[in-house]
């Protein structure tokens, strides 16, 4: 058999405070019917005051390790997907390792925004199959809160706060695990999709900056095509997918790229609902949320795929 990444577990963690569309609408010149016509988003979760990444990303993870019967000890690598992390360094993934109780092995970071979550599992899947890791945790965690400029309406109705973790596994899996991933990028769209500061240039935070129609139109081109790619590695159609876990990041997206490839939205996992855009939370928030209602159940084939800042977009094809 070959050896492949498997997830043995998921878990989420979601702030409690809920901010409706009503909410905004009181103070920025929109409504909730704007905002559900053209996104679909009718809620979000905003942290509070104090709350860090690494508190939510050490919530995903415990939930995540519960579900799969691991422990500290049975933990190799930690890598944290975030684009909001605690600290310009030492990397959010350290902290989370430390507050889980694991002295050893690896942790850091991947920032690739909202495509975080599929590259650093891809990542991870790449040092399971070496046999360098044994077991991973892959979190995807933001406060995109903290970035947004909450007078633009463009940009303040879209985004909320969160974490989602799986535990990957290497087996010799008869047919389950990550049958292929395909990686992608494009920084001539920076200034589609950006935060205008930082450490290396302003020496601040900085403020997240979009223009959304063209976002829009590279997103469901790129999605598609990527997941063609993924499709044709492990010689399979679009078809055979059970389940498409998209990044959360518009209904309309969500519904085209489903289109584009010729899939019944009741095969997509949709969450942003409730959850607004995470980033590089929405697809292990999206999937922990599918299993755990059981939708997705062993054996399934889910494409998990994701498109951010960058540009930055790829897919995963997985068995569950």
């Amino acid at each position: 058999m070959q050896r492949r990444s498997v997830i043995t577990g998921t878990g989420s963690a979601l702030p409690p405070e809920t901010v409706t569309n009503a909410d905004l609408a009181a103070r920025l010149d929109t409504s909730d019917e704007w905002i559900v016509e053209r996104t679909g988003i009718r809620e979000r979760r905003i942290a509070a005051p104090g709350v860090r990444t690494s508190d939510l990303a050490t919530a995903a993870a415990e939930a995540a390790m519960q579900a799969a019967g691991v422990t500290a000890a049975d933990i190799d690598l930690v890598i944290v997907a975030t684009a909001t992390p605690d600290q310009t360094f030492p990397a959010t993934a350290t902290t989370v390792q430390a507050r889980l109780g694991i002295r050893h092995g690896a942790a850091f970071d991947v920032a690739a925004v909202c495509s975080g979550f599929v590259y650093a599992l891809t990542v991870a899947d790449a040092l399971l199959r070496t046999g360098a890791h044994g077991r991973a945790l892959v979190i995807g965690a933001e406060l995109f809160s903290h970035i947004l400029d909450w007078e633009d309406r463009t940009t303040a109705v879209l985004f909320g706060d969160g974490a989602g973790a799986v535990v990957l596994e290497a087996q010799e899996a008869d047919g389950r695990g990550v049958l292929s991933a395909r990686l992608h990028a494009d920084g001539r769209h920076n200034d589609l999709l950006y935060v205008d500061g930082g450490p290396g240039s302003t020496g601040t935070v900085g403020k997240l900056r979009m223009k959304g129609r063209e976002v829009f139109r590279h997103a469901v081109t790129n999605l598609a095509a990527v997941t063609e790619e993924v499709l044709a590695d492990a010689g399979l159609s679009a078809q055979s997918i059970d389940w498409i876990v998209p990044h959360q990041a518009n209904a309309r997206i969500l519904e085209a790229t489903a289109k584009k490839l010729g899939l019944p939205m009741e095969r997509v996992v949709m969450t942003v609902s409730g959850h607004a855009n995470t980033s590089a939370a929405s697809v292990p928030l999206a999937l922990d949320a599918a299993v755990r209602d059981g939708r997705i159940k062993p054996g399934d084939l889910c494409l998990l795929e994701a498109m951010g800042g960058g540009f930055t977009w790829g897919a995963v094809l997985i068995r569950a």
